[in-house]
């Protein structure tokens, strides 16, 4: 194709002939330019949180170490140098007060975040998935029962219970208390989203054909209706991931979240707030973090829910 002075325009390539669906999506995904950027941001923050120890350890120094000579005593512990304290030896500055370097805590508090997201995503879509696949398979009592429980857990104040439990519950591990409480409250959205898709998948020929021939429940469930409801269980699993960070950014900011020193971005969003008017740069480096993430894996999630799940995109 060319313009009308001659220049030849390129077009998006064509998926080669042949392809099966999951790489029509992927190539479909792989055109946008949002998803392509979100996939750096999302990289960039897994391998960050991944990678934590090694990235503090290059950068000398650890989350929970002072420098008192990056800070003015006589200034309430204002970080020295421009930019909160930023230079060759704290590359994001320093914290005031305690002079620990904000780049090893911002990267510690990615893995504290992240590790907490992905762990309670991951209860959330295995009991939301088993629940609403037995609820619309098997329909009936199993059905009642099920869709009881998630109308009960979904009406249930789960932020005030949350605070409630980790406001009490104190010697124990915070963040696999986290993980729990959290994923407790989780997994009815997705379950309803998969009872809906299993009602719609049960009575298909294909499902119908295998009843006949003789094939149990489980490998039904395994080979015919579960493989029907990954397309938006993936598009759903990306969505939710946001709010999971999202969740404990808001607990630890409240103070029932991961206990100090253990670094995490909504505790230092909480701590750097008696500062954000002498020392910005401490209140601007952990919210950025926080807000990049969010709005990456939500952006990520509304394209693979256009591409894996257009019903439900336009309902």
């Amino acid at each position: 194709m060319t313009t009308q002075a001659g220049t030849p325009v390129k077009t998006p390539a064509a998926p080669p002939a042949g392809s099966g669906p999951w790489q029509l999506a992927r190539a479909e995904l792989l055109r946008r330019a949002s998803v392509r950027v979100s996939l750096v941001i999302v990289a960039l923050f897994a391998v960050m949180a991944a990678a934590a120890p090694l990235l503090s350890g290059l950068g000398g120094w650890s989350p929970d170490e002072f420098d008192k000579t990056a800070v003015d005593p006589y200034l309430g512990g204002l970080p020295i140098g421009p930019f909160g304290g930023i230079s060759a030896e704290h590359w994001l500055g320093v914290e005031p007060v305690t002079g620990r370097d904000l780049f090893a805590r911002v990267v510690h508090g990615a893995q504290v975040s992240l590790l907490i997201a992905f762990a309670a995503t991951a209860i959330v879509v295995v009991a939301g998935t088993a629940a609403g696949i037995a609820a619309g398979y098997f329909g009936g009592r199993t059905d009642a029962v099920l869709s009881r429980i998630m109308d009960l857990t979904m009406s249930f104040p789960s932020l005030i219970f949350m605070i409630a439990m980790m406001s009490v519950a104190r010697d124990v591990n915070r963040i696999l208390l986290m993980t729990a409480v959290i994923g407790l409250f989780g997994w009815p959205g997705i379950a309803r989203v998969v009872r809906g898709q299993t009602l719609s998948l049960k009575h298909r020929d294909y499902v119908d054909a295998a009843r006949v021939g003789g094939s149990g429940s489980w490998r039904i469930l395994t080979r015919d209706i579960l493989p029907g409801v990954a397309g938006p269980v993936i598009a759903y699993t990306t969505l939710i991931i946001p709010g999971m960070i999202a969740t404990e950014a808001a607990l630890s900011y409240l103070g029932v979240g991961v206990r100090p020193p253990t670094p995490s971005w909504g505790q230092m969003i909480a701590e750097s707030v008696a500062f954000y008017d002498t020392d910005p740069m401490y209140f601007v480096i952990p919210s950025a973090c926080l807000f990049l993430t969010v709005l990456a894996f939500t952006l990520l999630g509304d394209a693979l829910r256009d591409v894996l799940d257009p019903r439900g995109s336009r309902s």
